[in-house]
């Protein structure tokens, strides 16, 4: 389970509120980056570098943060293996990395739509223009999450590098007071995000190249514990084995291929039995490899994945999944 907080207060602001007027300096994304002090004076290559260099320092912030990743991958796939749903929240460059990982999980492990959602403040039309006015709403924060009707089934993620975006906060404080397990990804310690969820993932990379231009490090920061997130669910759910793509979803000549591939590899095979095999499974995968490995047929294969609920492994050796 995850590490648990004090419940936020829910009456009419469903949690902690977030106060405008907070300085920005204060904050570690929000200070001046010695490294890069006379920036838009520098080469092309000098700027590269300097980017570079402070790059190089996301992956070291982001390891520190690994427990508390775990502690979402395990909530997340316990939530999707019980009929749940993951709900990312964010604003800005955070609303776009959420949305960017949410649909990329149906067509790299057949996910049903809903299971992987984004909520972005603005809506979808904030993706390709700035509507950053919104971010300053806790009400419509709460009004976007509501829509969804949170549950104890669900995790939301609420994703803000600096942590005190209001819509972010207001949102992750009005799912957790409905029961929903919560998370915060954030780049900055004790934040009123941190306050409002059950568990703070923190990716504490320091100032930015250009000071305050968060879809820089932070972004990236973000984006890394996103794809450990989902990639990490979905592996504990058996939609990978060994490390292969065996839930890819079929849906166009490339993907088809991979499936192939897949395939082959997986049961050190040619090309001409992995694609009959494929075609007797009804293009599933999944379907396939279990009949490979267990050799069973395809009725036997399907029951032993509904069996294990997709897992492909427990499949094979026709056990339960546990999380």
């Amino acid at each position: 389970m995850l590490s648990s907080s004090p419940t936020p207060d829910t009456g009419t602001s469903s949690g902690p509120r977030v106060d405008s007027t907070t300085q920005l300096h204060r904050l570690t994304t929000e200070s001046q980056n010695e490294a890069s002090q006379g920036f838009d004076t520098k080469s092309a290559l000098e700027i590269a570098r300097i980017i570079n260099q402070e790059d190089s320092k996301i992956a070291g912030a982001v390891k520190k943060a690994l427990p508390e990743v775990a502690q979402v991958i395990d909530q997340v796939a316990r939530s999707l293996r019980d009929g749940g749903r993951l709900i990312y929240v964010g604003a800005g460059s955070s609303g776009r990395i959420a949305a960017l990982d949410s649909s990329e999980c149906p067509p790299t492990y057949s996910t049903a739509p809903g299971q992987v959602q984004y909520i972005m403040a603005g809506g979808p039309k904030a993706l390709a223009s700035a509507v950053e006015v919104n971010e300053d709403s806790e009400e419509l924060g709460q009004r976007d999450i509501a829509r969804r009707r949170p549950t104890r089934k669900d995790v939301v993620v609420g994703i803000s590098a600096s942590g005190r975006t209001p819509y972010v906060v207001a949102a992750v404080a009005y799912a957790r007071a409905r029961g929903a397990h919560t998370a915060a990804v954030t780049c900055n310690h004790n934040t009123p995000l941190s306050e409002a969820a059950d568990i703070t993932i923190v990716a504490e990379v320091g100032p930015e190249v250009v000071s305050g231009s968060t879809r820089m490090k932070a972004s990236t920061a973000q984006k890394m514990i996103l794809n450990m997130i989902t990639t990490g669910a979905m592996t504990r759910l058996g939609y990978v084995y060994e490390n292969l793509m065996v839930n890819v979803h079929m849906q166009n000549s490339k993907l088809v291929e991979r499936g192939i591939r897949i395939l082959m590899r997986a049961c050190s095979i040619d090309r001409e039995t992995a694609v009959h095999t494929i075609k007797s499974a009804g293009r599933s995968v999944p379907v396939a490899l279990v009949m490979l490995k267990a050799k069973v047929d395809k009725p036997e294969a399907v029951r032993r994945l509904a069996k294990s609920d997709g897992n492909v492994r427990l499949a094979i050796e026709d056990t339960v999944l546990e999380l």
